[in-house]
């Protein structure tokens, strides 16, 4: 078993942890975003692998509480959407950061590659079948957003089964104002939506697809697809870096997760996560007066069946 899944990080008291700040890393003013501006072996100065570790430990207890009145409340739901090149992390943030939330309010679709029926739909189609219901917590490992970045990539486009006059060179910029305005939506039938693109160094990337050829355990990660799209590493950064300055929006921010320290990663997206259960404050339903009384009825009732 991996060291991943044993918890041993320190117990330090909350009032000794510093705050971290997730500002830096949500990106504002997106028309100005440079991926390069950006360190993907950022660890925002905390002293100590520990140190993150604990936040993390206690980011998690955080969410468990709130996650329980979201359900609860049966009013919001939290979709939060995960993009990276292969190896970044994705599984890695959703196993370790997610552990602990109720699995009766979680879903966890990771999108892999479209299959017939789902060609012969629109491209948001199974993605809307795929979202959260009230009171949930939706994760997507990897999206809508494959249809901006990887269909580029690979020219896709050329074997859909859309009408070639749609095909024209503002095709892209229709996708991104489609996908802001379906996200705008969503916004106002009550989901908050979260996006995280973890950013992971080119070297990090080959020291850990290498890492999945020489461990036994892990060779049933490694796909010989993930070197040959290194191939087309600069193409994905430009195409990464133009998604976020099209479709960070107010509604729908995108964090710029630095990926090479593990650790850091985790512990930062779980405080964005924490921190933004908290904002939407969900609210455990109050009972009418009826109900209480109601309750005392029934709780006379059981206490009167005490067995002798």
């Amino acid at each position: 078993m991996s060291n991943d899944n044993i918890d041993n990080s320190p117990t330090i008291h909350d009032s000794e942890l510093p705050k971290l700040k997730t500002e830096p890393y949500r990106i504002d003013k997106a028309k100005n975003f440079r991926l390069r501006d950006f360190r993907c072996d950022d660890s925002a100065n905390l002293e100590h692998e520990k140190v993150g570790k604990a936040i993390l430990k206690n980011n998690k207890k955080r969410m468990f509480k709130l996650q329980e009145r979201l359900y609860a409340e049966d009013k919001q739901s939290l979709l939060i959407i995960f993009q990276a090149m292969d190896a970044a992390g994705k599984d890695g943030a959703i196993k370790h950061v997610m552990r602990g939330l109720n699995p009766q309010g979680v879903q966890v679709t990771p999108f892999k590659v479209p299959s017939p029926e789902e060609l012969d739909r629109d491209y948001l189609w199974r993605i809307v079948k795929a979202l959260p219901r009230r009171g949930n917590v939706g994760i997507f490992n990897r999206s809508h957003y494959e249809e901006v970045v990887i269909t580029q990539v690979h020219n896709l486009l050329e074997k859909s089964q859309i009408p070639e006059w749609l095909l024209g060179e503002e095709v892209w910029q229709q996708r991104y104002e489609q996908i802001n305005n379906w996200e705008k939506y969503l916004t106002q039938q009550g989901y908050v939506v979260l996006k995280f693109f973890l950013h992971i160094s080119k070297e990090e990337q080959r020291v850990r697809l290498l890492d999945r050829i020489l461990e036994k355990d892990k060779n049933w990660k490694f796909s010989s697809s993930d070197i040959e799209e290194r191939e087309h590493w600069d193409d994905y950064q430009r195409l990464y870096e133009e998604m976020i300055q099209n479709t960070s929006t107010k509604h729908a921010p995108w964090y710029v997760v630095p990926a090479d320290k593990k650790w850091f990663s985790r512990t930062l997206i779980s405080q964005v996560v924490a921190d933004t259960l908290e904002e939407m404050d969900p609210k455990i339903p109050a009972l009418t007066k009826k109900e209480c009384d109601q309750l005392a009825h029934w709780k006379q009732i059981l206490e009167d069946q005490v067995t002798e």
